[in-house]
């Protein structure tokens, strides 16, 4: 834009400045994600503002999802660790040989006994990749960067409502769910 042949008054100068700079309004009618979604009433200014604290909940919902989804894989990938142990007897055969064991033992892996669960009590950094967790890891990946960046997005419209209701669904998903948060960068 070439400013030198413009007239730079007092007032031209400071509405540029204000049509340049971000501030916080409180429209009823801002645009939500597109031109057909502006409210034009009341109600649905209300409406938008309790989609929004709902999509607020629902991003808390789904990192304490991600969180406990974690710790279970982990806790399954602890305990998924097999070994088949040389040398040893079955647990059925060393009991019919012993002439003092009269009664039957009957473990978790059944009679017979030619495998070992070894549990590892540290976390490797390198997981190994899994059909079974990492398609659903990545799908709850992306559905919290949808929810993040639509918050975002709202919070950018620069309309006051619609940023108190994004800390309002954060502070009640929090309350409802916080305590289920792992230790996620969010």
């Amino acid at each position: 834009m070439d400013m030198s042949n413009m007239d730079m008054g007092d007032n031209s100068s400071s509405s540029m400045t204000s049509q340049m700079m971000a501030v916080f309004q409180n429209k009823m009618a801002t645009s939500l994600y597109s031109k057909s979604w502006t409210p034009s009433t009341s109600g649905a200014y209300a409406g938008t503002i309790i989609f929004l604290i709902i999509l607020g909940i629902a991003l808390r919902l789904l990192l304490a999802g991600k969180s406990i989804a974690e710790a279970r894989w982990l806790d399954a990938e602890m305990n998924r660790r097999y070994v088949v142990v040389q040398g040893k007897l079955p647990l059925a055969e060393t009991l019919s040989r012993d002439d003092q064991c009269k009664r039957m033992t009957l473990s978790e892996n059944g009679i017979e006994e030619e495998v070992m669960v070894v549990q590892k009590r540290t976390v490797d950094a390198r997981r190994p990749w899994r059909l079974s967790v990492d398609p659903l890891r990545a799908t709850l990946d992306t559905l919290i960067a949808a929810v993040s960046y639509l918050l975002m997005l709202a919070v950018m419209s620069m309309n006051i409502g619609y940023f108190l209701a994004v800390l309002a669904g954060t502070f009640l998903g929090s309350l409802l769910v916080g305590r289920y948060h792992g230790t996620l960068e969010h």
